[in-house]
């Protein structure tokens, strides 16, 4: 379980990845090359070990094509993402009520919560997300 002060630090990760500091090392769970599948396509800007023992930092730039809607799926620890550019598509994350997001919102989903994009949005989304995740254990998980 995280404490204050890991959550102050994943703040700071969130921050120094929104500023644009970026580390080259991008092992264990991805490359610093794209991605793409379905839609979506993923790059990895950063990843780190920390920020405490057994959890790497990632920093990822998502884009999602118009139409597509994303999978309810979750990740093996704190999601925090800011959107950058699109508008009107649904944010789906178990407990909560659907929100739909734009450019300039950001949101946090806990570890291991069931989450997905609900109806398609008809414009092109792209968010930077900062992941804090287990070492070691897949990224992504379908549901």
């Amino acid at each position: 379980m995280l404490t204050r002060r890991d959550f102050a630090g994943i703040a700071s990760c969130a921050i120094c990845g929104l500023a644009g500091f970026m580390a080259s090392d991008a092992s264990a769970q991805g490359t610093q090359s794209a991605s793409s599948s379905g839609g979506v396509t993923r790059k990895i800007l950063s990843q780190i070990d920390g920020p405490v023992p057994g959890y790497t930092t990632i920093v990822m730039d998502v884009t999602i094509e118009p139409g597509v809607a994303v999978a309810r799926h979750t990740h093996p620890g704190v999601e925090s993402s800011y959107v950058m550019e699109g508008d009107g598509r649904e944010l789906l994350v178990e407990g909560q009520p659907m929100r739909i997001i734009k450019a300039g919102d950001a949101f946090q989903i806990p570890p291991e919560t069931p989450h997905a994009g609900g109806k398609p949005s008809e414009t092109k989304t792209r968010l930077l997300i900062n992941y804090i995740v287990e070492k070691g254990k897949p990224l992504v998980k379908p549901v």
